[in-house]
């Protein structure tokens, strides 16, 4: 009868069906194109597009941040979270086998004697091997597998989600930091010139020759131009610490590179929408979180069905321990219990509903990340174009403000004009010139915008620094 009952078990467990339903990526509404189609736009995604801003510098910033930015080891820590929960809850598909050693002295009170004033001492020892299956005939186990492996590849997703993030995020701020240097430059080159400006209308003034309205005009002047780089000192600073958080440093200066107009901008990233899918770290993450809440209907489901274990155990049992594994000793048992719920009061039913109504959070929920996904490459593809005709313009403002100042100055000079010409003209030169240069920086962050919206490959480029990192630095955490 052993052999029969077990190849019987062994049919079921082979045979049985896991309950539930099977996971089937849902449609997508993927538009055929983007709303605005960029004439230069180059197969980039899988390439490392901070690179292409040609600035050694920024290339040392990044690799720092890959290896020691705090967000990304906490996300690596996660992640090594996940793997370990993924192995307990799939060990649950094997035998376990466990042992165990008992030594005692005890007083039996079963072994009173009625009438009589005390019990029976004796020492006992055991020793015994013992090993328990469950039968997972219904899947529940294969379901909770199934979750926790999406689970862990939902995990690395979001690694790789932080890594899309840092790089671009250590970018944006060097760029940003290099476009309030060049404010500050222009800031104190103008405030230079107007305190030049200053000392030589003090003199005329002490000659005679102007008048204290005009002095005081070009006082004003120049104090609008003082009073401009405070702000930008401070706005620096802060940049400055911002950035080295994001390379887990404590706050402190930065090295400098290239200049913001030295910077190349990187070439416009190809790619369709259909594409997002795959490249981009969180519709991947969140297509693993739907993935396992779909799976953990069916391991709820499973709960409305018998529960099927084997479970054995071998071993020694003696009162003396010099006789313990003696043959007459030997304990043992085997058997296979059965238990099915009857009536729960709808305990099992509550837990499918809470499973069933997660499932459809995680589907809209990867249903929006698709969605914002597509507005994210829209939004950076038309900042992008936008920005690039601003610049055209405001250097065009730029060049004519120019003309207009030096031509203003000279009319003053000759006497044709009063001294209000040339401060509409400096200040307007003066505003437009740090209005240039903020257009700049927003021009770089809208094309990091895209790179990071369209995701690709290059996440696997920023992943070789930091795996080259770790098996150079064996310190740094993985």
């Amino acid at each position: 009868m052993r052999k029969p009952l077990l190849v019987t078990l062994l049919a079921l467990l082979a045979s049985g069906c896991m309950v539930g339903p099977d996971y089937v990526r849902p449609p997508v509404d993927t538009p055929a194109g983007w709303r605005l189609s960029e004439q230069d736009a180059r197969d980039l995604a899988n390439t490392a597009w901070w690179e292409q801003l040609d600035d050694p510098v920024l290339n040392d910033l990044v690799t720092t941040a890959l290896r020691e930015n705090k967000d990304l080891m906490i996300a690596a820590a996660r992640v090594e979270e996940f793997a370990g929960n993924y192995g307990f809850v799939r060990s649950g598909l094997f035998p376990q086998i466990g042992a165990g050693y008992d030594a005692r002295r005890q007083r039996d009170v079963s072994a009173v004697v009625i009438g009589a004033g005390s019990g029976q001492t004796y020492n006992s020892y055991n020793a015994v091997l013992n090993a328990s299956w469950e039968i997972d005939i219904w899947g529940r186990i294969r379901r909770q597998t199934e979750a926790a492996r999406a689970q862990l590849l939902a995990s690395e997703e979001g690694r790789r989600g932080v890594i899309l993030s840092l790089v671009g995020s250590v970018a944006g701020a060097y760029i940003n930091l290099r476009n309030l240097d060049r404010q500050l430059e222009i800031a104190r080159e103008t405030a230079k010139s107007r305190g030049e400006s200053y000392e030589l209308f003090k003199l005329r003034f002490e000659g005679g020759i102007i008048s204290v309205l005009e002095l005081s005009q070009n006082r004003s002047q120049y104090e609008e131009a003082l009073a401009t780089i405070p702000p930008l000192q401070k706005a620096i600073a802060q940049q400055e610490n911002g950035l080295s958080v994001l390379l887990g440093r404590n706050p402190g200066p930065i090295l400098r590179g290239k200049t913001i107009d030295q910077l190349a901008l990187p070439a416009i990233p190809a790619g369709l929408p259909s594409d997002l899918l795959e490249r981009r770290p969180d519709i991947r993450r969140a297509e693993q979180n739907l993935v396992a809440a779909n799976a953990l209907i069916g391991a709820a489901k499973a709960a409305y069905f018998p529960t099927i274990s084997l479970t054995g155990l071998f071993g020694y049992s003696s009162t003396s321990l010099s006789n313990l594994f003696n043959s007459q000793n030997k304990v043992w048992n085997y058997g296979s219990p059965i238990s099915m719920p009857i009536f729960t009061a709808g305990a099992i039913a509550g837990q499918v509903q809470a499973a069933e109504a997660s499932q459809q959070q995680a589907l809209f929920a990867y249903q929006k990340a698709i969605q914002e996904a597509f507005r994210e490459v829209n939004d950076s593809l038309i900042s992008q174009d936008r920005t690039r005709e601003q610049l055209k313009v405001q250097k065009r403002q730029v060049e004519a403000l120019q003309q207009y100042s030096a031509t203003a100055r000279l009319r003053y000079n000759n006497g044709y004009t009063s001294y209000i010409e040339v401060l509409d003209a400096e200040r307007s030169l003066f505003n437009v010139q740090l209005q240039y240069t903020q257009t700049q920086q927003v021009e770089f962050q809208a094309v990091i915008n895209l790179y990071l919206a369209m995701g690709g490959g290059w996440v696997n480029e920023a992943e070789k620094v930091t795996d080259a990192v770790a098996r150079t630095d064996p310190g740094v955490a993985q």
